[in-house]
């Protein structure tokens, strides 16, 4: 495949990694920032000190009395500051400075001096498009001569977004939600470096566009024809929008494909892990009656998966798995996402904390969002619930009443339908074609 940019992200957690999945026909491979081949020992000492560190915190929140007082402390670093009153917040914090004082003393020199020699042997400056911000910083600290962007995967965004010098910076953003624009403005991004694209979401799970043409949404609309079915058994939400329904989605189905499915996703850390088993526990006696299947989305973690596995057998539920019990695990991160995007076509509600998956909203997939772990998720969250895109999780111990009486009063399919109306489902489209159209600098 001809390369057309550097497509740069880091494996600390899944966010920044699923956010470069749908982006990959641009590029040959993702390149991790903090783990490629010969990346200095300093440098992964860096990386590895900060992604252990968040690790370690985000599971030590959960100690009594001291575990959210640790937390609330470290959260100050990345906290994002109340939008209004509108105000200049171009003022760098103290984890931003922390920053390119290392870059000072050289971290990060070696990778894009490794993108520069490639580059020479290709004849052409190719753009770099990086998930995360400090990556993007690297870049243009140590002098990238092409173009460099960075794709936001939060729905508001903190200062340590925006570089040092933000109105001296030629780093360009592709941003999922109008909040972002703005915030990067009040940061002292100047407005032609920020484009209004939606989150990148998976192309398998949309359509692909026909030579370059906007896609037609035909996987989107089957998958979503059959989800309604499962959301709306009383058809309370088809007696009032039924039209509306129609129109957008043509014709239905007699009945749906798949029985009602809920899919928890834990995070990268693991955190959470125990919500996935007391749901599959409340909802055994369902389960066992072929009404709901449960997934159970471990990730890469063997020790996740191990869990599950073993919490399914103390709950004597072992004979449903492979059917009403499905557990995604993949060792491989790529293998991973294939198979949770695949898996989601057949999934009518999605669990998870506010995170990055928030945006998955726009498939027409309604979220029951647990509690969110830091700032940037309890921004995400307040935007899920703004939108109508989802829920905050009610208590799981009555998980049994509360799922059934949403389910009967249509309020999933409402979110559902509103996620596939009013969010934006072409961010991936959307940043291809401006990459394309603003081109690489050949060289001569």
């Amino acid at each position: 495949m001809e390369k057309k940019i550097w497509l740069i992200s880091i494996n600390m957690g899944y966010g920044h990694q699923r956010t470069a999945f749908p982006l990959r026909d641009l590029a040959e491979k993702v390149i991790n920032a903090n783990d490629y081949p010969e990346i200095p020992e300093e440098d992964k000492r860096i990386w590895e000190s900060t992604r252990m560190g968040y690790e370690f915190i985000s599971r030590f929140k959960r100690a009594p009395l001291i575990g959210d007082l640790v937390f609330s402390i470290f959260d100050l670093f990345q906290k994002i500051s109340q939008f209004y009153p509108r105000r200049d917040l171009s003022q760098p914090n103290f984890a931003l400075e922390r920053m390119y004082s290392l870059f000072e003393k050289g971290w990060g020199r070696d990778l894009i001096e490794k993108l520069k020699i490639k580059n020479e042997k290709l004849k052409i400056n190719l753009p770099v498009i990086s998930t995360f911000f400090t990556p993007a910083f690297i870049a243009e600290f140590f002098g990238y001569p092409g173009e460099i962007f960075c794709v936001v995967c939060d729905a508001d965004i903190s200062r340590s977004w925006a570089p040092l010098k933000p109105k001296e910076s030629k780093i360009k953003y592709f941003a999922p939600t109008e909040r972002v624009v703005e915030r990067l403005k009040l940061y002292g991004v100047r407005e032609e470096n920020i484009f209004l694209t939606g989150y990148p979401l998976p192309i398998e799970n949309i359509g692909r566009p026909p030579c370059g043409r906007v896609p037609d949404l035909e996987i989107l609309k089957d998958d979503l024809k059959n989800r309604i079915l499962n959301l709306d058994p009383k058809k309370k939400y088809f007696e009032k929008y039924g039209i509306l329904i129609k129109e957008k989605l043509g014709r239905f189905p007699e009945k749906s494909d798949h029985p009602l499915t809920i899919m928890f996703s834990v995070g990268g850390a693991g955190v959470q892990k125990e919500l996935g088993v007391e749901i599959t526990q409340r909802l055994s006696r369902e389960i066992k009656e072929n009404e709901i299947k449960i997934i159970l989305s471990a990730g890469i973690k063997k020790w996740v998966n191990d869990y599950f596995l073993k919490c399914i057998k103390w709950l004597r539920l072992e004979n449903c798995l492979g059917k009403n019990i499905e557990i995604i695990f993949e060792e491989d991160i790529n293998d991973y996402f294939q198979k949770f995007n695949e898996t989601l076509r057949k999934t009518d509600i999605l669990w998870t904390k506010p995170s990055e998956l928030s945006f998955y909203s726009a498939l027409g997939i309604p979220i029951i969002a647990s509690p969110p772990i830091g700032s940037q998720e309890e921004f995400n969250l307040n935007w899920l619930l703004k939108s109508g895109f989802g829920a905050l999780q009610e208590n799981p111990k009555y998980l049994d009443q509360w799922l059934f009486d949403w389910l009967e009063k249509g309020y999933f399919a409402e979110m559902a339908m509103e996620g596939f109306i009013e969010g934006e489902k072409l961010g991936a489209f959307n940043i291809s074609r401006i990459v394309t159209n603003l081109g690489a600098d050949v060289r001569e």
